[in-house]
């Protein structure tokens, strides 16, 4: 049996009241559980900002390249790309990353798709544990 291991983290919060782009990113990161008060300097977001500008230019980006761009140490990239990498959010392709999908509805789209599926699979194996138990 394989197991494919993919935490996804949705955090229910009020959206932000005025309409910056800043602001709504920060809420649409948070609510997707790729940042914390761990990440004082909030390297998470400024990785997935840089790959998400990546993607509007439709290329990908080593970790290198990454590291340059932002000014932090590749460890630090390569562990921040692992937990995005970990949520669905982006992929790797050879010894480049980049976002999962072009645009962030998409990249909703197909995390709602991943959360139906988990779903299922979680109704399907409850239901041979009911059936086994006798519930």
């Amino acid at each position: 049996m394989v197991f494919i291991r993919q935490r996804i983290t949705i955090v229910n919060i009020r959206k932000p009241a005025e309409h910056n782009v800043n602001q709504e990113l920060q809420w649409f990161g948070t609510s997707l559980g790729l940042f914390n008060l761990r990440d004082k300097d909030k390297s998470t977001f400024r990785v997935f900002i840089e790959l998400l500008k990546s993607a509007k230019r439709r290329e990908t980006l080593t970790s290198d390249e990454l590291a340059s761009r932002l000014a932090l140490a590749r460890g630090t990239i390569i562990h921040h790309i692992n937990k995005l990498m970990e949520s669905g959010l982006v992929v790797h392709e050879g010894n480049k990353y980049t976002l999962r999908v072009e645009n962030l509805k998409a990249l909703i789209e197909e995390v709602e798709k991943d959360i139906k599926r988990a779903c299922e699979d979680l109704k399907e194996v409850a239901k041979e544990i009911d059936s086994r138990l006798g519930l």
